[in-house]
């Protein structure tokens, strides 16, 4: 895959896209691959920072893991998301682990290469604070759901972010490679309980599950489950 590739992959996000083209050009012009095989970890919490990210193939886990090894999933992230933005703000460690969960292929935008960027050109930092924004927003909806929604509603709900990639591509996905106990993980439930929702899903014929996949029949119920 050539940049010009790598191009046509990214501008199916919508934050990409928007980017002024002086910007985007320059982002890919520092750009480059990171292959990563399955389980190989990006980064872990505590590293220092090592600039931005975005996701050419493959998946990413992004999680964080206690002291008794408990691990809780915040997200499975897929092409064409942008993350890492934090530590270009603040400068401090990573705050999650970023794991390949199968062999997967990352552009990465060095952390001083950026910051250079910036300096010559300051006024490209909001569009970083616009991803990181868009990132915000989703956080305080979950955390409202998490007080508010049943589960089989928050289920859904994530069920749908993923498929959509966030909100932030216009192609959505029909098959999520997604293990139940991963799910289960992110939204905080027993494995027990997750696979009881997506059995009542799949009984209504919303979705189909398959080994390690969940595939979504009819987003438009899949979409009305969310907002019960």
């Amino acid at each position: 895959m050539n940049p010009a590739q790598w191009h046509a992959r990214l501008a199916t996000g919508h934050w990409f896209r928007h980017l002024p083209a002086p910007f985007q050009h320059s982002l890919l012009a520092h750009a480059r691959l990171r292959p990563l095989a399955a389980g190989q970890y990006l980064f872990k919490r505590g590293d220092p920072p090592c600039g931005l990210y975005a996701v050419l193939d493959g998946t990413l886990r992004v999680s964080a893991v206690n002291e008794q090894g408990k691990e809780a999933v915040l997200s499975l992230v897929e092409w064409p998301y942008w993350f890492g933005e934090i530590c270009l703000f603040d400068g401090l460690p990573r705050t999650h682990d970023a794991c390949a969960v199968g062999p997967c292929t990352l552009l990465q935008v060095p952390q001083q290469a950026l910051l250079n960027l910036l300096d010559e050109t300051p006024r490209y930092w909001r569009d970083l604070a616009l991803l990181m924004s868009h990132k915000l927003r989703l956080s305080f909806i979950g955390l409202e759901q998490l007080s508010l929604m049943p589960a089989s509603a928050r289920l859904a709900h994530r069920l749908l972010m993923m498929v959509e990639g966030y909100g932030d591509t216009e192609h959505s996905k029909r098959v999520l490679q997604l293990p139940q106990e991963d799910l289960a993980a992110m939204l905080g439930l027993s494995r027990q309980t997750t696979n009881g929702l997506l059995k009542d899903l799949q009984a209504q014929g919303i979705v189909r599950l398959g080994y390690g996949e969940i595939e979504i029949l009819d987003a438009q119920r899949l979409r009305q489950a969310a907002q019960t």
